[in-house]
């Protein structure tokens, strides 16, 4: 609101019925508690409003903002079984409304949804909290078995167990293990595994770093259209 405007916050329990969840696909029956925040500022363009929980998607200039902090709100009310959306409007302003399941309401949105055919299992490692959580209920969202990790380490433990993971997704830059190391040593566990990395650095995404046919270098920031796009290209093969 950069001429001023009126912020108003409003909370209250709410109930999602069929009806509600039919119109839904992403929203499960139950209680919970509501928090919507309204601003009578300069709202958003539908193609704006489209992308808003995009991770790194920002209208900002350049230094001026990343395009985490939606997301990060948006993957945190994921993440905890609720629900998030956007009504908004250029010239009039938006509302920015937040679900939370009550304390007693399990989760279920964390588990694969019902009538969503299971497209194979993914381990994500990030060691950006906000952003692997984003990604990994996205995932799951889509149908895939998913788990995650915050180092190479970790993920280890994951890939020389039992578990069997159709696709690593994995950014570089990780500390201490990088994300190629990770996959090397993850190779000898389970060779032939598909490899997505992520990267920042345009060296890395235009040498693909010498990786192999299984693998495939998605540059950050991306969106979440293009991470679909690269997870598709890679389990077709």
């Amino acid at each position: 609101m950069p001429a001023g405007g009126r912020l108003t916050i409003q909370t209250a329990n709410v109930n999602f019925d069929e009806a509600y969840v039919a119109r839904h696909a992403d929203v499960h029956v139950g209680h919970y508690v509501a928090l919507w925040v309204t601003d009578t500022g300069g709202g958003m363009a539908p193609e704006v409003l489209a992308r808003a929980f995009d991770p790194f998607f920002t209208t900002k200039p350049i230094g001026q903002g990343t395009g985490l902090g939606l997301a990060m709100v948006y993957g945190f009310v994921r993440q905890s079984g609720g629900h998030a959306r956007i009504d908004s409007e250029a010239g009039v302003g938006s509302t920015i409304c937040l679900y939370l399941p009550t304390h007693m309401q399990t989760g279920g949105n964390l588990k694969v949804a019902q009538g969503v055919p299971r497209q194979g299992t993914v381990l994500v490692v990030e060691d950006e909290a906000p952003l692997r959580s984003l990604v990994t209920e996205w995932l799951r969202r889509r149908g895939y078995v998913t788990y995650e990790a915050l180092d190479g380490p970790t993920a280890l433990r994951f890939l020389q167990s039992d578990l069997h993971v159709d696709l690593l997704l994995t950014d570089v830059g990780l500390p201490g293990m990088n994300g190629q190391q990770l996959a090397d040593e993850a190779r000898r566990h389970q060779p032939g595994l598909k490899v997505l990395f992520t990267t920042g650095f345009l060296g890395q995404a235009d040498s693909r770093m010498g990786l192999a046919p299984e693998a495939r270098v998605l540059m950050k920031p991306f969106t979440l259209d293009a991470l679909e796009a690269e997870i598709q290209a890679l389990t077709a093969t």
